[in-house]
């Protein structure tokens, strides 16, 4: 893994490498049987099974590069090792409060493991740019397509 690769937490790349072992040991070798058994039945140019086992099995493979390319050039961050738990650095659980007190929790994870719903914000994401850094009580200014907005740091944890 690159030194200065994108960030992921160790759990993302256990998700990333379930994902590829899920792909390699158990989808492909299915499709290999199914794209075998159906080559055996004859005339391949009218054969769905056949072309169908043969473009999912293009998918895969091409799934399988990427994953790859990607756990390769990622470097694991550990939020627990964080030095300075005062500050929001990678990895970092933060409650934030807008004008209005609403309040919600986002955690900074990698970009490969965002999920907006499980509030997880991938780490260059405007909101996770604008709270790099920033210490209980700061205010960050956002600037999304929706406007601008102004949110309140209230709590940080890595846990």
């Amino acid at each position: 893994m690159k030194p200065g690769g994108p960030p992921i937490t160790p759990q993302g790349m256990a998700a990333l490498k379930a994902r590829y072992d899920q792909l390699l040991g158990t989808d492909r070798p299915a499709i290999v049987e199914i794209v075998s058994w159906a080559a055996g039945n004859g005339d391949r140019s009218e054969n769905g099974d056949y072309l169908y086992g043969r473009k999912k099995m293009r998918e895969i493979d091409r799934e399988l590069a990427h994953l790859a390319r990607r756990m390769k050039a990622l470097r694991v961050v550990d939020p627990r090792a964080q030095v300075d738990h005062g500050r929001v650095f990678f990895g970092a659980r933060v409650e934030i409060a807008d004008e209005d007190d609403n309040r919600q929790t986002v955690q900074l994870v990698g970009d490969d493991e965002q999920d907006a719903a499980a509030g997880r914000i991938g780490w260059n994401a405007p909101l996770a740019r604008a709270l790099r850094g920033a210490a209980v009580g700061d205010v960050r200014v956002v600037t999304l397509p929706t406007g601008t907005r102004e949110w309140e740091v209230m709590r940080i944890a890595y846990d």
